[in-house]
């Protein structure tokens, strides 16, 4: 199945311990690159998340965005005793330095960062919660990018029958464009009113024959249309593979227009380059 590396998912889970928003943002890549957004509660089990996602996905620019909001079903508040002692200790040097110095209150004290403790969420429950929420992001982003992947596939079967029948029609005209050449190379002669020997005559259409055969780059480009709808039905990633056949593609089209010795030939193969880039910028996007 081809999967394209474009997708997003949204998932939205709620728990005991908490709430928990996953964003997931795919987009094209070389390779699989992962990047994370989480708060400091989740950090510890990046390593996890990191795995979880290299065991469904093969490449693309993966945007990983955390959201978590820790339960509030609890009213336990927990001071932090040693920042508390170490902020009276500033405190009363401060005041030593200070003449007249304010009294500070008990409530001033609470409010100063990290003197008031949030409490620690189950690490087992959190942990429940966020690999259910990340399996279920990773399968809602995979149905994504294989409904795009299903659409470039097609896409791209289409770009093929194209250039399977370009090839055909350049094949079959191949008799009536040495026969035109023929009429030409003799039409030149009767000008020059001049008596060819038959036996050169034949020797040089043979020449020019052989400067414009484009048989072994038309058996070529068959070959590359049966080798890409073999890659497209393959059950794995096929980016990389697509995307060297492309550059064969080309190459091929490349060369029939190099040899081309009429309009006709000369049209198809720009018709072959347009439908080869048509195909490559699909390419670029499959996993």
């Amino acid at each position: 199945m081809i999967y394209s590396m474009t997708g997003f998912a949204r998932v939205e889970k709620q728990s005991d311990v908490g709430a928990l928003v996953l964003e997931l943002r795919s987009v094209n890549h070389r390779y699989l690159d992962i990047s994370f957004r989480m708060p400091e509660e989740l950090r510890a089990f990046e390593t996890q998340l990191r795995e979880r996602l290299q065991q469904k996905l093969a490449r693309g620019k993966i945007e990983c965005n955390l959201r978590y909001e820790p339960s509030s079903g609890t009213t336990e508040v927990l001071v932090n005793e040693d920042a508390v002692r170490a902020l009276l200790d500033a405190v009363k040097k401060t005041e030593d330095i200070m003449s007249n110095a304010a009294r500070i209150s008990a409530l001033e004290i609470l409010r100063w960062p990290g003197v008031i403790q949030e409490p620690s969420p189950d690490e087992n429950a959190l942990a429940v919660l966020l690999l259910e929420t990340v399996d279920e992001g990773l399968e809602r982003l995979r149905e994504m990018r294989a409904r795009e992947g299903r659409r470039m596939a097609e896409l791209l079967r289409q770009r093929l029958d194209g250039i399977e029948a370009i090839a055909a029609k350049v094949r079959r005209r191949r008799p009536e464009v040495v026969a035109a050449m023929r009429e030409k190379l003799e039409a030149r002669l009767a000008q020059l009113d001049v008596d060819a020997d038959p036996g050169r005559l034949e020797q040089e259409m043979a020449m020019i024959a052989q400067k414009l055969d484009v048989d072994e780059e038309l058996d070529r480009l068959d070959a590359h249309v049966k080798a890409a709808r073999e890659v497209l039905d393959r059950d794995e990633p096929v980016g990389r593979r697509l995307d060297f056949l492309m550059q064969e593609f080309n190459r091929e089209a490349n060369t029939l227009g190099s040899k081309s010795a009429d309009a006709e030939t000369t049209e198809a193969a720009v018709e072959l380059k347009v439908l080869i880039e048509q195909m490559r910028e699909q390419v670029q996007n499959i996993e």
